[in-house]
C-alpha cells in the first residue's frame, strides 16, 4: 500500500493531511455473492470530506480512504494483478480526497 501512496504524483502527496488508510476484508454491507449473478465488488471506498469542499476549520475527524483486501483478491489472477489494483484503487479513492467526481475519474 505505502508503494501505492508513494507512486501518487509528488504535487498530490504534498496535499494530503489527516487521511488514515485502512485494509479491510470486505465492506460491512457486502452480502455473500449469488454465483448466478454477476456483480461488481467494490474494492475501496473514501470517507470524508473532499478538499473541495473544506472549510479553513480544521475537520475534527480525519478522513479515511478503505481498501477491501479480499474483493481485490478476488479480481486478480496474481500478486502483479494485485498491486496494479491496489494501486488503481488508491488513486481512484485519494481522487475522491482531491474533490474528483466518478466521471472524472474515468478519465484518470
Amino acid at each position: 500500500m505505502a508503494e501505492a501512496i508513494d507512486s501518487l504524483p509528488r504535487e498530490f502527496r504534498i496535499h494530503i493531511r489527516n487521511v488514515a488508510v485502512l485494509v479491510e476484508d470486505v465492506p460491512p454491507d457486502q452480502v455473500p455473492p449469488d454465483p448466478r449473478k454477476h456483480r461488481r465488488l467494490r474494492l475501496g471506498i473514501f470517507d470524508g470530506v473532499p478538499l473541495t469542499k473544506r472549510s479553513f476549520v480544521w475537520e475534527s475527524e480525519p478522513s479515511h480512504i478503505v481498501l477491501y483486501q479480499k474483493n481485490i483478491e478476488a479480481v486478480c489472477a496474481n500478486d502483479d494483478e494485485v498491486r496494479e489494483k491496489i494501486r488503481s484503487t488508491v488513486i481512484h479513492e485519494f481522487g475522491h480526497y482531491f474533490g474528483m467526481t466518478e466521471e472524472q475519474l474515468k478519465d484518470v
